[in-house]
């Protein structure tokens, strides 16, 4: 049995960024498999059931091959791809990112979107313990 070590999160963590009204909340946790992704989503889905946007962006594995953006009624490539770009930036897997937007009335444009997705990802990470883990496959 083959092993490596991964850069991942040790807990949950939280940020919130705002702009221009609107709420951007961050949740990064870190996870196994899809089946807990699904979970987690479903679970923040529920909680905040009142928010226009659950966006997410997610890597598995330890060759990251397994990995998933969602702009969830964005506009394409303005959410889930700037939470992802935060994923690779740490090079950290099996981590998940939920960000829930309360749209606060003012468009933030596509420019502005991707900077408030990226930094609200950006301040979960950084309030997130970074860890190595030794997995083996």
């Amino acid at each position: 049995m083959a092993e490596v070590t991964i850069k991942t999160i040790a807990a949950p963590a939280e940020a919130i960024f705002k702009e221009k009204r609107s709420k951007f909340l961050a949740f990064a946790y870190p996870v196994e498999n899809e089946a807990e992704i699904k979970e987690k989503i479903t679970l923040l889905k529920k909680k905040y059931h009142d928010a226009r946007h659950h966006c997410y962006a997610y890597i598995l594995g330890a060759d990251k091959s397994t990995y998933r953006m969602n702009d969830d009624g964005e506009p394409s490539g303005t959410a889930g791809r700037p939470i992802h770009g935060q994923l690779l930036s740490k090079e950290v897997t099996n981590v998940l990112i939920v960000v829930v937007r309360y749209f606060g009335g003012i468009k933030l444009g596509t420019g502005g979107l991707r900077v408030a997705y990226k930094l609200a990802a950006k301040e979960a990470l950084e309030n997130a313990t970074i860890i190595e883990k030794i997995v083996a496959f």
